[in-house]
C-alpha cells in the first residue's frame, strides 16, 4: 500500500521521504534520520537527547468489548479483580470520558488506525465476518503505523485485524463476502491483499476477523495462513456456558484452539518485544496487541478456568489482565519501560449477553454506570476504559476528565515526533500530549464524534456536558424487541421529536430527553453535526488545498 509523503523534521532541518511501504525504505529513513540528528545537534547542543526522549516506543493494548465497569479502578463495584490493569493505572493517568468512535469493532479499528471517522468513507459502517472485505483503507491513506514506519519505527500487529483484507479463489478472483461458502473458497496458495502488511506494519500474526466467533478459524502469518483449516469446527468439543454461544460452526485449522489464541497472541507479542530489543536496541517500535478477550464466546484458557468467583466471563476478563501484566512486565524486563507510552482501552462497549448474564448471574456491570451496551449510541455503548502510561510526561496516579476519542491516538503519536500532520490525514483526530502532560486550559477538541453501528444513519455529537443523538433510539440494538434487553428500556419522554438531547452532568443516566425544553442547543448541535459530516472533519484544516498535493 502506497502512503502519502510526510516530513521527518528536527530542530533544523525537514527531509520529506516518498512513499515507503516496506522495512527497507523505513531503515533508509532510520538512518537519515540519525544523520539529521547529529548535525542538528552539533548545532544546538543536547538535540540528540532531547530527541531520544520525543521518540518513545509505543504500545497500544486494544481489548475487546470491554466495557467501562469490567474494571475495578473503573468499577467500584466490580466483582472482578483487574490488579494488573488497576496497578497500570496507578502509574500512569485514567481518562473518565474517553470514547470508541463507533459502538461495533470494525468502524472503531478503522478509526484508530487512521485518525478518521469511519462513517466518512464509502462501508464505513459494516462489520466484517468470514473472507469479508476488501480492507477499508484505501490504498493512499496513511495509517498511524505508516506513519511511525516512514519516521523510523519497527511495526508489528499481533491479534485481531477486523478491518477488512482480499482473499482470492483459485481462479485468482476476489472473494469480498463473509459465510461459510466463501471461506471454502479460499485459495490459500494466494497473498492476502489490503491486511496490515499492507496498512503499514512489519510484522503481522493474527485473524482476519473475531478470532473465535467467525467462519474461518485460522492464523494468518504476514499476509498468508501457513496452516489452512482441514475441516467443519466441531462445536460439541466446547465448553458450554451462557456465554458461549457467539461462534460460527466455520472452517477450523489443526493449529488453532479456540481457548488459547490469546496466549498465542500474547507470546507473539513477547517475542517481537524481546528480538526487537536486542537485535535493535536503538529503534522505536509501534506494537498493536489487539485481543481477542473479551469478546463472546467467552473461552478462557484452562489455566485461566475457575480464576474468579464471576464465572467465565469474569475468568475471561482475569486472563486479559494478565495479559496485560505480562506485556508491560516485559517492558521492565527488557528496560525499556521508561521509554514506552503505553495505552490500553477498548474497542467498544461490554456485548448484550454478558451484560445480561453478568449482572443476573454475578451482580456484576460491564457498563456501569452508563446506559447502553455495545451497538448503541448511549453512552454504555462507546464510554470506554483508557489508560497512559509514560513515564517522564505523565505523572503518575492522575485521572483526567477530558473529552477523548481513539481516533486521537494518531495525532498524539505526530505530536510526538514533531510531525505536522497534511489536511487528508487524521481528520478527527486532536493530540493528547496536552492532556498527558496537564496543560490543558480548556477543552481539547470543540466537539466529540460518535458512530452507531450502521454509519451515517445512527450519528451523535457530544459538546461540553450537552449530547445530541440524531436519531431515535440507541442507534444500534432493539430494545422493545431484545428479550435481554425488554427490562432495561425506558419510556421515551419527547416521542415527536427526531432526535435526543442530554445533559450528561445532571442525567448521566440518559434518561430525561431535553430536545423539547431546550431545541436551541439541540439545533446548535444538530447543525454542527451535519456540518461536520459535510465537511469532512473535525479537526481544523490548516489550508484550503491538500498538503499532499
Amino acid at each position: 500500500m502506497a502512503h502519502p509523503t510526510i516530513p521527518v523534521s528536527t530542530d533544523a532541518f525537514v527531509i520529506r521521504v516518498g512513499n515507503p511501504v516496506r522495512r527497507t525504505h523505513a531503515k533508509m529513513v532510520w538512518w537519515a534520520r540519525i544523520a539529521l540528528t547529529i548535525v542538528a545537534g552539533c548545532i544546538h547542543g543536547s538535540v540528540a537527547a532531547a530527541d531520544e526522549a520525543s521518540r518513545p516506543n509505543i504500545l497500544v493494548i486494544l481489548a475487546d468489548d470491554l466495557g467501562y465497569g469490567d474494571i475495578g479502578c473503573y468499577n467500584p463495584e466490580s466483582n472482578i479483580p483487574t490488579p494488573n490493569i488497576d496497578a497500570l493505572a496507578r502509574r500512569g493517568m485514567r481518562m473518565t470520558d474517553a470514547h470508541s468512535p463507533c459502538t461495533v469493532c470494525t468502524p472503531t479499528r478503522y478509526s484508530l488506525m487512521t485518525g478518521q471517522m469511519a462513517f466518512r468513507i464509502p462501508n464505513g459502517g459494516r462489520v466484517f465476518s468470514g473472507a469479508g472485505g476488501p480492507s477499508l483503507i484505501a490504498s493512499d491513506r496513511l495509517t498511524l503505523p505508516g506513519m511511525l514506519q516512514q519516521n523510523g519505527y519497527a511495526t508489528a500487529c499481533f491479534g485481531k485485524w477486523h478491518i477488512g483484507l482480499t482473499f482470492y479463489d483459485e481462479q485468482g478472483q476476489p472473494i469480498h463476502r463473509g459465510g461459510l461458502p466463501d471461506v471454502q473458497r479460499i485459495d490459500y496458495s494466494r497473498r492476502i491483499d489490503g491486511g496490515p502488511i499492507d496498512c503499514g506494519f512489519d510484522q503481522f500474526f493474527g485473524t482476519a476477523c473475531c478470532p473465535t466467533t467467525d467462519w474461518l478459524y485460522a492464523f494468518i502469518d504476514g499476509d498468508r495462513i501457513p496452516t489452512p483449516p482441514t475441516g467443519l469446527l466441531d462445536r460439541s468439543t466446547l465448553p458450554k456456558h451462557p456465554y458461549a454461544n457467539d461462534n460460527r460452526r466455520g472452517m477450523q485449522a489443526p493449529d488453532f484452539d479456540l481457548e488459547t489464541v490469546d496466549l498465542v497472541f500474547l507470546e507473539k507479542s513477547r517475542q517481537f518485544l524481546r528480538d526487537h530489543v536486542r537485535r535493535h536496541p536503538d529503534q522505536p517500535f509501534f506494537l498493536l496487541h489487539s485481543t481477542q478477550a473479551v469478546h463472546l464466546p467467552s473461552f478462557p484458557a484452562p489455566a485461566f478456568q475457575g480464576r474468579t468467583d464471576s464465572g467465565p466471563h469474569g475468568d475471561f476478563i482475569a486472563q486479559l489482565d494478565h495479559i496485560v501484566g505480562e506485556l508491560t512486565d516485559t517492558l521492565g524486563e527488557l528496560g525499556i519501560a521508561d521509554n514506552t507510552l503505553v495505552i490500553f482501552t477498548s474497542d467498544n462497549g461490554p456485548e448484550v449477553p454478558t451484560v445480561f448474564h453478568m449482572r443476573n448471574d454475578h451482580q456484576h456491570d460491564g457498563a456501569r454506570p452508563w446506559r447502553g451496551v455495545k451497538r448503541d449510541n448511549w453512552e454504555g455503548g462507546h464510554r470506554v476504559p483508557f489508560i497512559a502510561t509514560w513515564p517522564g510526561s505523565i505523572r503518575p496516579g492522575t485521572t483526567s476528565d477530558a473529552l477523548i476519542s481513539l481516533c486521537d491516538v494518531f495525532a498524539t503519536a505526530a505530536e510526538t515526533l514533531d510531525i505536522d500532520l497534511p489536511d487528508d490525514a487524521a481528520e478527527d483526530s486532536y493530540s493528547l500530549i496536552p492532556v498527558f502532560r496537564e496543560r490543558l486550559s480548556g477543552p481539547l477538541r470543540p466537539y466529540l464524534l460518535q458512530q452507531g453501528f450502521g454509519g451515517t444513519r445512527w450519528l451523535a455529537i457530544r459538546q461540553g456536558k450537552w449530547k445530541y443523538l440524531d436519531h431515535k433510539g440507541s442507534g444500534g440494538n432493539n430494545y422493545e424487541k431484545h428479550r435481554q434487553l425488554k427490562s432495561y428500556a425506558l419510556p421515551d419522554n419527547a416521542p415527536d421529536t427526531p432526535g435526543q438531547l442530554y445533559d450528561l452532568e445532571a442525567d448521566p443516566g440518559e434518561t430525561f430527553n431535553l430536545v423539547e425544553r431546550h431545541p436551541d442547543i439541540a439545533a446548535r448541535l444538530r447543525d454542527q453535526l451535519h456540518e461536520s459530516v459535510q465537511s469532512g472533519r473535525s479537526r481544523p484544516a490548516k489550508t484550503t488545498t491538500s498538503s499532499l498535493q
